[in-house]
């Protein structure tokens, strides 16, 4: 199993979100963060902007669906510019259901 966490911006969020969930990826946990990329934040006249609001979609899938998963959020986030967003990939190692204590995804 993988666990993906996807900064995106806001605006693109709910777009990825039900990319996922018609490609048949329908568990995930959405969060508004804030952060700043390679950019260091944004300049808009004389104010800087050093942390900006994105949200960070988490799923966990198994092996075989990661590069699926990833092309959805590539497609359903690019815009072309600075601030689309950056993906994590890490392993999970196991996982389980609080309430029926089942094991795995």
């Amino acid at each position: 199993m993988k666990m993906i966490r996807a900064i995106v911006r806001p605006e693109a969020a709910d777009n990825v979100t039900e990319g996922l969930a018609e490609a048949g990826f329908i568990s995930l946990t959405k969060i508004p963060v804030f952060g700043r990329g390679k950019q260091k934040g944004i300049t808009v006249g004389s104010i800087h902007y050093d942390e900006l609001p994105k949200t960070m979609i988490l799923i966990v899938v198994r092996d075989e669906d990661v590069e699926e998963v990833l092309k959805i959020i590539k497609y359903k986030a690019y815009t072309g510019n600075f601030g689309d967003g950056k993906v994590f990939i890490t392993s999970v190692e196991d996982a389980f259901t609080v309430r029926t204590g089942v094991k795995g995804l």
